[in-house]
């Protein structure tokens, strides 16, 4: 009797574990609730904001951060990428191929839970680094969920990545490029560079608070392991992760029924290290729902020991506006080296998903967390492409020497 109990616990065991690792079959009255949202959000809001956005350009000066360049590639003619040159490229060159020319490059893909958003999204982060850092800056965009379930997106990324590496017209230089994403972005540029066509093609990736694990689809879950600082007040104060009401929105819309949640091309925390890129700088909110899967992540392939879902990131008191712990705790912040192999972790403190972002501050309304926001945010951008320029995207000695 015994041994039928327990081989029924372990059945039982066995089917718990499955469908903790199989997308399920949502509700007719959940599926009715998210179509319903994203119909009404891409009708109501995206379109007519998309569309008072175009007439402001045309109607008045455009913005400092508008890019350079738009174009599309007829492989995904639905699809524009958005191209920032830095102030110093000479655009009208004719010589564009020439080595001197070339410009190392940073491809970035926008967030919005694979559902929402668009590359103009990061416009402003976009042309600051661009402009900062002497790069090539090119915005990848992508068919968004419903309409393009796992794995539309990445494919596209993988299309128009392999176009933009291909263009003659553009002055990057193949053997220096990195992708960097936010948040869904983050997923994908993980995702993305494992698939064969661009595996080692890809010298660094900057993951921003990304997705990684789907696994672990129990928000709860991941919301206790944020931390929470109530003494902060305003919008971080918060003792509810904003980003909870929009997680079974994001889950219907991209997860396709029964498909398995540890592909790692869905969660790149699976993935095995030589399908990634080499070096990967994981950039992390401390009040966010996603940092404590990027930490572990990070850990992993550092050969560090991997925090236990228990272990809450970060530390309980506020660390102060503007503020970034670099160095001496580990908590925030270190950098593991191996032979051509590098792992950065970056926790920015008293931080919430997304404080990077153009659009946040419609959704915070909260001074004092936009001016802490705005000051990490031009911090990030040093650190990240001080990071890329000394160390994977580094210029050889006989281009330093010509230019």
């Amino acid at each position: 009797m015994a041994d039928a109990i327990s081989a029924t616990a372990a059945m039982d065991t066995a089917g718990s574990e499955t469908a903790r690792l199989v997308a399920p079959t949502w509700p007719l009255s959940k599926r009715i609730k998210y179509s319903l949202v994203a119909f009404l959000y891409n009708t109501l809001l995206l379109k007519p904001m998309l569309f008072s956005m175009s007439l402001k350009k045309y109607l008045g000066s455009p913005s400092e951060k508008e890019p350079d360049l738009v174009k599309r590639y007829p492989i995904r003619k639905s699809l524009t990428i958005r191209i920032f040159f830095p102030p110093s490229h000479n655009k009208t060159s004719s010589s564009l191929t020439t080595d001197i020319s070339k410009l190392p490059t940073l491809l970035t893909i926008h967030g919005g839970g694979f559902t929402l958003g668009q590359p103009h999204d990061n416009d402003g982060w976009n042309r600051t680094f661009s402009k900062r850092h002497g790069f090539l800056v090119i915005a990848l965009d992508y068919t968004k969920a419903p309409m393009g379930p796992f794995p539309t997106a990445i494919h596209d990324i993988e299309a128009l990545i392999s176009c933009v590496l291909c263009d003659p017209s553009l002055p990057l230089d193949a053997d220096r490029v990195a992708l960097a994403g936010w948040s869904a972005g983050g997923n994908l540029a993980l995702a993305a560079s494992q698939l064969p066509s661009l595996r080692g093609r890809i010298r660094a990736a900057v993951p921003l608070y990304p997705v990684l694990d789907m696994v672990t689809s129990a928000h709860h879950v991941k919301a206790r392991a944020r931390r929470y600082k109530p003494a902060l007040g305003g919008f971080r104060g918060r003792d509810r992760d904003y980003l909870l009401a929009m997680m079974g929105l994001f889950n219907w819309a991209y997860l396709p029924p029964g498909q398995r949640c540890d592909d790692p091309l869905l969660s790149p925390i699976y993935a095995p290290r030589e399908h990634l890129p080499r070096n990967v700088f994981f950039v992390a909110c401390e009040m966010d729902l996603l940092a404590h899967e990027a930490w572990r992540m990070a850990c992993r392939l550092a050969g560090k020991r991997v925090p236990d879902m228990d272990e809450v990131v970060g530390c309980e008191e506020p660390v102060g506006k503007g503020v970034l712990i670099t160095e001496g705790d580990e908590r925030f912040a270190w950098e593991e080296a191996s032979g051509d192999s590098t792992i950065r972790w970056l926790l920015v403190p008293d931080s919430i998903h997304g404080f990077d972002q153009d659009n946040i501050a419609s959704l915070v309304r909260d001074p004092v967390t936009m001016e802490d926001a705005r000051i990490k945010t031009a911090k990030t951008i040093d650190l990240i492409g001080k990071w890329l320029l000394e160390g994977p995207l580094k210029a050889d000695a006989q281009n330093l020497l010509m230019e």
